[in-house]
């Protein structure tokens, strides 16, 4: 008789440790890339901008 018990264990923890060590290396490259220092979400306010008017082409500017 078999026991298939440890190699399923085994996958799973190296699969919890690969996710960990992906979630972990993309954590650290959004702080280097600077998404979690004062002006993170800059880029928000700028993606639809036309030509520095703080508003899309043909909208007006948003009131919040």
């Amino acid at each position: 008789m078999t026991d298939y018990t440890w190699p399923s264990v085994y996958f799973a923890y190296f699969f919890f440790a690969i996710s960990l060590g992906v979630g972990v290396f993309f954590f650290v490259r959004s702080i280097k890339d600077g998404y979690w220092g004062k002006h993170g979400e800059d880029i928000k306010y700028s993606v639809f901008d036309d030509a520095g008017t703080g508003s899309p082409e043909g909208q007006p500017p948003r009131k919040d």
